[in-house]
């Protein structure tokens, strides 16, 4: 009788203790750190960024400027996000959202900059109106190839360059892709000779635009699919678009027959990564890290997949029958000729891109040398 005292006696201490354990449990479970752990979402209409706990996981919303089905654009973005939940193992989310779905495309340069958004996956020339030295750090006019143009970057003082100037708006700037070159464009007629350039009404982007104009050109924005219908309805008579592949894409084959090259105002095209500072400077050194990482691979995978799709885009844009030529030598004088006054232009109007520009023109003179010596002409 007394060991079955005892023995009843311990049962009940037992359940008296795992009680007073499952209350504690949920009461921690419930407690607002337990919470911001299982509940990492932001409330409703924020766009700020969430990290769960300090050094653990951290959640991105990253707006882009492009659809992300465009080639490249826009592709490399969803790739991002892919790698940085591969490479962080879970650490880093991103969360991707459409154009225009956060803020217009028009203010997320201003909504990134004042952390209503977390970061922006755009070209830095979709804000050139901001600061004119971004389109340098863009795609450069009769610029260096990709391996030039990242040699500034990253050993020429371009990257320091880059930082400063978009600190000034509260951003941390990454290269996160970069393209190969653009076509020249589409042309309803020939173009033989520069006076064959005046008068057109030619759809054109960025600084190549005002290059445009100095020779008579007309130039217009207009969307990828506005494009397409104002070139084959006569309404433009040229437009410079993209490359080869994304050309193709939007059927610009079917709205001009005359298809010139080379892509003299894109050689190589900058798509970076733009992260509230705020944000950038809340992640750890091993977050940051990661990301810088994940954009250097990109840079590699997305300039060996836009060489083969070009090559392939070609082929079959051939095959539909377009013709494929080259601006005749007299005309590229000419744009070159242009760029440089509107380079002075642009100097003379902002200390900004006067500074950079050295910086970068005076890295291309050493260059030129091995440039000259070390590959085929």
């Amino acid at each position: 009788m007394a060991r079955l005292v005892t023995v009843a006696g311990l049962a009940l201490v037992l359940g008296i203790l795992i009680g007073i354990g499952a209350v504690s449990l949920d009461r921690a479970a419930n407690a607002p750190e337990a919470r911001a752990i299982k509940e990492p979402d932001v409330a409703q209409g924020s766009n700020t960024a969430v990290v769960e706990a300090p050094g653990a996981r951290v959640v991105i919303k990253l707006a882009s400027a492009a659809p992300t089905s465009a080639p490249q654009i826009g592709t490399m973005a969803v790739t991002t996000a892919e790698k940085l939940a591969t490479a962080s193992d879970g650490n880093i989310e991103i969360k991707l959202f459409e154009p225009n779905a956060l803020a217009p495309n028009a203010e997320l340069f201003d909504k990134v900059a004042d952390g209503t958004i977390d970061a922006v996956w755009s070209s830095p020339n979709f804000f050139a109106e901001r600061d004119s030295v971004f389109w340098l750090f863009s795609t450069v006019p009769f610029g260096p190839s990709a391996g030039e143009y990242l040699a500034w970057l990253s050993y020429g003082g371009g990257q320091d360059l880059m930082d400063s100037s978009f600190a000034r708006f509260n951003i941390k700037p990454i290269v996160c892709t970069v393209l190969p070159p653009e076509s020249g464009g589409w042309f309803r007629r020939e173009i033989t000779s520069v006076n064959d350039l005046k008068g057109l009404r030619m759809r054109f982007m960025g600084i190549g635009a005002k290059v445009m104009r100095r020779l008579g050109v007309d130039t217009v924005t207009l969307s990828g699919g506005d494009t397409f219908f104002a070139l084959q309805s006569g309404n433009i008579d040229a437009a410079e678009f993209s490359l080869p592949f994304i050309d193709l894409r939007y059927g610009l084959d079917k709205a001009a027959n005359n298809y010139y090259f080379p892509g003299w105002h894109q050689q190589s095209s900058l798509i970076t990564l733009m992260i509230n500072m705020k944000v950038w400077d809340g992640l750890t050194e091993a977050q940051r890290a990661t990301i810088m990482n994940v954009c250097g691979d990109n840079i590699r995978e997305s300039l060996a997949e836009g060489e083969v799709q070009q090559v392939q885009a070609l082929q079959e844009i051939r095959q539909r029958g377009v013709n494929v030529r080259t601006l005749p030598v007299p005309v590229m004088d000419a744009l070159k000729a242009s760029w440089i006054q509107v380079v002075k232009e642009e100097s003379a109007a902002n200390p900004e891109f006067k500074k950079v520009w050295e910086s970068y023109h005076t890295f291309r003179k050493s260059y030129a040398e091995w440039r000259g010596l070390g590959y085929l002409p």
